[in-house]
């Protein structure tokens, strides 16, 4: 909590340097980057950014006489200073944008118990992403008891909450799972994949879901009464914990691979995004169901903890027609989507 010494102090620098917001701003940026990307050379660093070289180099330049980064034959570093730094300037970026603020409207506007919002623009800066998923994986640590079954859906952003989990040590007795079938995508990025890695991470057991998400229902049906299959979908069916990300209608038709004129009928009935084998429209209508092994949309309500991840200002309709449809405890997401959600429809 900032204290009114510390925001007259605050106040007193925005009058004295009113262009300080701007600058804390873009160093913040580039230090982050270069945080993220390491070793990274000033011209990949400026493109990365979309700033002007000399910019960045100045700014770099700054940077390196603060003992923050160091210009090394392989590119730009981060000293120990330099990330430490990161992370407090991040709480002052933060303030400057009104963060915590938005976080709260987010929540009431939606009936959230939590909303953690990350400064920028994923679709931007990966460093964005990042860094969501990173506060992903501490909330992840916050909502877990020993007991615990843990359902995760697949996709790029599941996979960094995974890998960010690798450096929050901490072991508990928990359950895994896949919360849906495979989507034929890169194994990486597979459901099983991340339920494995996260239960690596966390020191658990995991079981996976050997049944592709992408089926007629005349073929899955019969794949889903087997017992050891079945015995899955029961864990999955009682999830405490669920940690998915979320879609455009777009990005999981193209995962699911759907015919071109089955998605030309859905994306002209209004689609913008997709949860658990359901299709949603703008106002959170669905317009279209799959045949999906694990967990429904329906099935959100059963489960304790819900926590969705996204952002990138290109999800932003995506998100907020999901939060219309579906039982959200704990929404992940940056600046952009969240100013987005904040408006007054």
């Amino acid at each position: 909590m900032e204290t009114s010494i510390e925001k007259q102090i605050f106040e007193l620098l925005r009058t004295v340097l009113p262009d300080l917001e701007e600058r804390l701003d873009e160093r913040y940026l580039v230090l982050r980057a270069v945080n993220f990307l390491q070793p990274i050379g000033r011209r990949t660093l400026s493109d990365y950014l979309s700033t002007g070289e000399r910019i960045v180099r100045s700014i770099v330049e700054v940077l390196k006489e603060q003992h923050l980064v160091e210009v090394t034959p392989l590119g730009i570093v981060t000293t120990e200073k330099g990330k430490d730094t990161l992370w407090k300037l991040k709480e002052y970026i933060e303030k400057i944008k009104g963060i915590e603020k938005l976080e709260k409207q987010i929540a009431g506007k939606y009936q959230l118990q939590k909303a953690v919002v990350v400064a920028g623009d994923a679709d931007k800066d990966l460093g964005v992403k990042q860094e969501m998923c990173t506060a992903a994986a501490e909330i992840l640590l916050e909502v877990l008891k020993p007991g615990n079954i843990l359902a995760v859906s697949g996709g790029t952003t599941m996979a960094m909450v995974a890998d960010s989990m690798d450096a929050l040590t901490k072991s508990i007795d928990i359950t895994v799972v896949p919360a849906r079938g495979g989507l034929g995508e890169d194994v990486e990025k597979q459901a099983n994949t991340v339920a494995a890695k996260l239960a690596k991470a966390l020191g658990g057991s995991y079981r996976l879901l050997h049944v592709p998400d992408v089926l007629e229902e005349e073929l899955l049906k019969p794949l889903l009464s087997s017992t050891p299959i079945s015995d899955v979908i029961d864990l999955i069916k009682r999830a405490d914990v669920l940690l998915h990300g979320i879609g455009t209608a777009e990005e999981m038709a193209q995962r699911r691979g759907l015919h071109p004129e089955l998605w030309q009928s859905i994306v002209d009935k209004g689609a913008v995004g997709e949860a658990f084998g359901y299709y949603f429209d703008s106002s959170g209508r669905i317009v279209h169901t799959t045949p999906s092994a694990g967990l429904r949309l329906e099935d959100l309500a059963n489960i304790k903890v819900c926590i969705a991840v996204g952002g990138g200002m290109s999800k932003a309709e995506a998100i907020e027609a999901f939060l219309k449809v579906a039982s959200v405890d704990i929404v992940v997401t940056d600046e952009a989507v969240a100013r987005e959600l904040a408006q007054d429809n």
